[in-house]
């Protein structure tokens, strides 16, 4: 699709850093796509203030550079003042100083709803277009506030329009900006896959690579170790279907790890389960191509990546139905509508047994492409700015 050269600003409080590389990966995927076709797209990342000698995920904040150039992309992150307690004040503080940064853009996408959404009466006072687009958690989580969701509401009845990657958040965000009065609809820009790094893979060959023994079923979990990803599900599940054997990588990292490895060490465990912390996308790929089945038991989704390329992979999936997982996997063998621990294990120990075939599995995302979610993404934006 070809369109006049876009200035853009993506405020964002979601993309990856030299201290958090993979957080956000796969926006930042998105933004690089729309610069390489010629658009000018400025990011500001905006960051709290943070507290000194605080080690993990707080240091990594502290140490982030004001300005980074990756890729195409400029990248700023001015700081401001976040107070534990404050949403609302905390949003707003994020998009003036996001705001102070921006560089005469022709449109401002909001990528990741709160709190970049707090930017949109900034626009609208100034005629600007602003288009919000929403991942997931940061639509049905403040959704589920009812203060949040009131101002989420507002913000999103003043933006110029709202986007998100599953038509189930793109129906929340149409209710929620209906509902404060905006009388238009949301878009679907649904994420890509990168086929070319996802693909059926050889499994001896790539357990061979990861230095990994064994025949038995490999069964892999990828995700952050949070409570809407419920991990210790996880873990009841595959205890409760996998045959005796099957191996368990929970691939991810975060605040419930500590109560994963004590519930591993409890169940004892320890020699089929193992945490192996974030890793990057190639090596993400060769876990993919390693495993018989991937495992998402979240209790809330937009449209999970982890799906995507896990069927990319021919490999399939186990699956709670949440968000817009539905809207991949359908009515297949591979979505349960419960979150029975049991339930889910014989569900496990069928797929294990029985897999679908590979090709089948890869036909659900073949027309999911970076280029076609770039063609979309260029088309609202391009739209957003002949008003």
């Amino acid at each position: 699709m070809s369109t006049a050269p876009l200035r853009l600003c993506v405020a964002t409080s979601l993309f990856p850093s030299p201290g958090l590389p993979h957080r956000g990966i796969f926006a930042e995927r998105r933004w690089q796509a729309l610069a390489a076709r010629g658009h000018s797209v400025q990011v500001v990342h905006p960051q709290p203030y943070a507290p000194p000698l605080v080690g993990g995920e707080w240091g990594a904040i502290r140490a982030m550079p004001a300005r980074e150039t990756r890729g195409t992309l400029a990248v700023h992150r001015p700081r401001y003042l976040h107070l534990p307690g404050r949403p609302i004040q905390n949003a707003r503080r994020f998009a003036r100083a996001a705001w102070r940064q921006m560089d005469g853009p022709d449109v401002v996408v909001c990528d990741y709803a709160w709190p970049a959404a707090a930017l949109a009466p900034l626009c609208h006072a100034e005629g600007l277009p602003c288009l919000i687009n929403g991942r997931g958690s940061d639509v049905l989580e403040v959704s589920g506030e009812a203060n949040l969701g009131s101002v989420l509401s507002k913000y999103l009845a003043v933006a110029s329009g709202w986007s998100a990657v599953s038509q189930d958040l793109v129906s929340v965000m149409d209710h929620l900006g209906q509902s404060a009065g905006a009388s238009h609809h949301g878009v679907l820009i649904p994420n890509g896959v990168d086929h070319t790094r996802f693909f059926p893979r050889k499994r001896s060959e790539c357990r061979e690579q990861l230095g990994m023994g064994g025949e038995g079923p490999l069964v892999l979990v990828v995700g952050h170790l949070i409570g809407r990803k419920d991990p210790l599900l996880a873990l009841e599940v595959f205890a409760s279907g996998a045959p005796a054997g099957a191996q368990l990588i929970f691939v991810g990292s975060g605040p419930l790890e500590g109560s994963v490895r004590e519930a591993i060490r409890a169940r004892g465990l320890e020699g089929r389960v193992r945490c192996v912390g974030e890793v990057a996308p190639e090596l993400l790929a060769l876990y993919y191509g390693a495993a018989d089945l991937l495992l998402l038991t979240s209790t809330r989704e937009g449209r999970p990546n982890v799906v995507l390329e896990a069927l990319a992979c021919g490999r399939p999936v186990l699956a709670t139905a949440a968000g817009g997982t539905a809207e991949v996997l359908g009515d297949s063998h591979m979505l349960l509508d419960s979150r029975d621990p049991e339930a889910l294990g014989r569900r496990l120990g069928e797929l294990l047994a029985t897999p679908p075939a590979g090709d089948s599995l890869r036909t659900l995302v073949e027309g999911l492409t970076w280029e076609c979610s770039t063609d979309t993404l260029e088309a609202v934006l391009n739209s957003l700015a002949r008003g």
